[in-house]
């Protein structure tokens, strides 16, 4: 289903073909915030802001028209441990996606005027994410969580960091981490494998895969993070309280991740009969929405639980919430209950990956973690041989209220 291909300078290409007449392609490159160091906190995030504001060929203007001046779409995130630049369009212009691609992410040149504006524009982002409680509370918890290490950095960084950034500094940054050895050019579309192949060799492969004197490994690996447990209170003054409890979960190569990718779609996933849904919200009426998330990184991963509760409902809530985690501990799912799980985490995976923009971003995630893509089918077929004592044994390990930390806004 899937075709790969990588160029002499290491970059990776994988690859699935479409009848779609649109076309989604992206470059991923394997760093984040978690490679930042000292005052090069938010550097990440800042340079995928200012990569569309000019290169040694063109002007911001410019890049914003390339893709956007045919119909298509142009954007960029960053996440603790990557940085994504894609783009979707007809599936006649995937040559301009790659060939714009190439000129950001080599050959921008940071002009100071426009790198000015872009601070202003990022921490206003910053006040932005501050003034809403129920976002700031996850950059609070993994800050406190894990501790001393890069996984505890803020993505946006600070306005102090964000106004010191020069052109140098970003400069610097990427010519030590943004190297083909890193990057992984994703497609999904109609276009030849062939073609596709041409088409990076002719606007990737003149890049040499290591611009550092320092060898650069595909995963870096800093010290394993210790994580930190804490209960705490915060008086924020908001309307409703916001809580999240949390705890370790299996990280990207562990053995259980399937299985607590099942457990956290029982307990808290997007479907209105998960359990938190139905205990919390259904039966008592406590909160408009609560939903659990798993995030895993990887060397760690990460288990949250989020809810807005009345003030009066903070103490219940989180009674009702380690009920249910104590449930999954204690008793095993039943033959028909796990059959039941298992048939609905399939079925939203498939209509996640209907989106081909959801599957370029997906497949070029896992291409850039591990030499092999599970298909859907491969996915499925990993999920249906779970057991109750599978997903007993991961509840056990990962879901014990002992080891959870608790953070509340007041």
């Amino acid at each position: 289903m899937y075709q790969y291909h990588t160029l002499d300078n290491g970059i990776r290409i994988i690859f699935r073909q479409t009848n779609s007449i649109v076309t989604h392609a992206g470059v991923y490159i394997g760093v984040g915030s978690r490679h930042e160091q000292g005052s090069e906190e938010g550097i990440a995030h800042f340079i995928e802001h200012s990569i569309f504001k000019g290169t040694e060929h063109r002007r911001s203007y410019h890049i914003r028209n390339r893709i956007d001046g045919v119909g298509g779409e142009l954007d960029a995130f960053t996440t603790k441990e990557e940085t994504c630049v894609y783009a979707s369009a007809l599936s006649q212009h995937l040559d301009r996606c790659l060939e714009l691609f190439a000129d950001i992410l080599f050959h921008s040149t940071f002009p100071v005027h426009e790198i000015e504006k872009e601070k202003d524009v990022v921490i206003e982002e910053i006040n932005l994410y501050r003034d809403s409680p129920s976002e700031l509370i996850f950059d609070d918890f993994e800050e406190r969580y894990f501790g001393t290490h890069p996984l505890a950095h803020n993505i946006l960084g600070s306005k102090k960091n964000v106004r010191h950034f020069t052109p140098e500094g970003l400069k610097a940054f990427m010519s030590t981490h943004y190297t083909p050895d890193r990057m992984v050019i994703s497609v999904v579309g109609n276009v030849e494998f062939k073609r596709l192949i041409h088409l990076c060799e002719k606007y990737f492969l003149q890049y040499p895969s290591s611009c550092s004197k320092e060898p650069l490994s595909l995963t870096p690996q800093p010290p394993q993070p210790t994580p930190q447990r804490f209960n705490l209170t915060t008086h924020k003054h908001t309307h409703q309280v916001h809580m999240l409890v949390g705890g370790p979960a299996p990280t990207l190569y562990d053995n259980d991740k399937t299985a607590f990718t099942l457990l956290n779609n029982i307990i808290g996933g997007p479907a209105m009969n998960s359990r938190l849904n139905v205990a919390v919200r259904e039966r008592e009426g406590f909160c408009y929405s609560i939903e659990s998330q798993y995030v895993p990184f990887t060397d760690a991963g990460l288990f949250y639980i989020y809810a807005g509760v009345d003030s009066g409902a903070a103490e219940r809530s989180t009674q009702l919430i380690l009920s249910e985690l104590r449930s999954l501990c204690q008793q095993p799912l039943t033959p028909q209950h796990l059959h039941a799980a298992q048939t609905q985490l399939i079925g939203q995976m498939a209509i996640t990956n209907d989106s081909g923009l959801n599957e370029m971003q997906s497949i070029g995630k896992a291409c850039l973690n591990f030499e092999h893509v599970d298909t859907l089918d491969e996915m499925n077929r990993d999920i249906l041989a779970l057991s109750p004592a599978d997903l007993q044994q991961a509840a056990q390990r990962y879901l014990d209220p002992d080891n959870l930390s608790f953070l509340y806004y007041v």
